[in-house]
């Protein structure tokens, strides 16, 4: 397959671009520099730009966007994570709609945050939350509505905390917990929706493959956990105990809104993934920290 992807300098891009050519699959990166060869194609996605290179692609992966645990949430940076998301979205639907031969699957990006802070289950027929990240990812999603129209089979890929030591949450957890700095955040019985690298690439290629999926698709493992089993986990992966765990309200004063919602709970249910036969490498905590290194 001839396979477009965008964001494929952030973790699970590179990861994904990497996995894609293994197999054999022609890739071709949307990149906002001149282009260095054949497989790059150039866009501006904030100005609505995307040069010729992506008719006759079999698919899209679109990854791109600013990261939501980068930066402090400054009004300016909030205003990046929702323009990076939804122009940069609807740019690429825009041109993908209007292609002589569009793709046969647009895998857009998307993010567990679109649920309510609940210790309940959540499947994706629940309803949206309203706090921002949830505000953004509804109209994130809503963004892809014009290559949908055009008969493109749309998967909203809504991914959870991904497990990776090269990126993420996680590769800033891992360096405390190898020094003993490492602990439950806040009271730790929020619920953290995981995945692992290796699952996040093999769901996304599922995604482009399985027909039968469309519409919004949770990309985490089986079950979520709370946050003072992933952290009791972790420590036992790199042997050493978890003895500082850090209070909310510091955190609060570290990151700001963004606080909110790392201690806010998310009990996701990947519904459509098991129903669809997806089987997963690492399904369980444990198993998903030792395979931290998967690049």
């Amino acid at each position: 397959m001839q396979i477009a992807v965008t964001g494929a300098s952030g973790l699970i891009g590179q990861a994904l671009v990497a996995s894609l050519r293994t197999s054999d699959h022609r890739v071709v990166t949307l990149v906002r520099r001149p282009p260095r060869g054949p497989d790059e194609v150039r866009w501006d996605p904030m100005a609505g730009s995307v040069d010729e290179g992506l008719n006759g692609v079999d698919a899209v992966v679109h990854l791109a966007g600013a990261g939501v645990g980068d930066k402090r949430w400054t009004d300016s940076y909030k205003r990046e994570i929702r323009e990076s998301r939804v122009r940069g979205t609807a740019t690429l639907a825009h041109t993908l709609a209007a292609l002589p031969t569009p793709p046969k699957v647009l895998v857009s990006g998307s993010a567990i945050g679109y649920y309510p802070d609940s210790p309940l289950p959540v499947t994706e027929d629940s309803p949206a939350g309203a706090g921002f990240l949830s505000q953004v990812v509804v109209d994130w999603e809503a963004a892809t509505d014009p290559a949908a129209e055009a008969g493109i089979r749309v998967v909203k890929a809504r991914t959870g905390l991904v497990v990776s030591a090269r990126g993420g949450a996680f590769q800033r957890l891992l360096p405390l917990f190898k020094y003993g700095l490492g602990g439950r955040i806040g009271d730790g019985h929020q619920y953290w929706s995981f995945i692992a690298l290796r699952d996040e690439i093999r769901a996304l290629t599922f995604a482009i493959t399985n027909q039968e999926l469309s519409g919004p698709v949770n990309l985490v493992a089986p079950q979520a956990i709370t946050n003072r089993d992933v952290t009791a986990a972790l420590a036992e992966v790199v042997g050493r105990r978890a003895m500082l765990p850090v209070p909310g309200f510091a955190l609060k004063v570290a990151l700001g809104q963004f606080a909110d919602d790392i201690l806010g709970s998310q009990n996701v249910v990947p519904s459509r993934l098991k129903d669809a036969g997806f089987k997963w490498i690492a399904p369980a905590i444990t198993e998903a920290l030792v395979d931290m290194d998967y690049a």
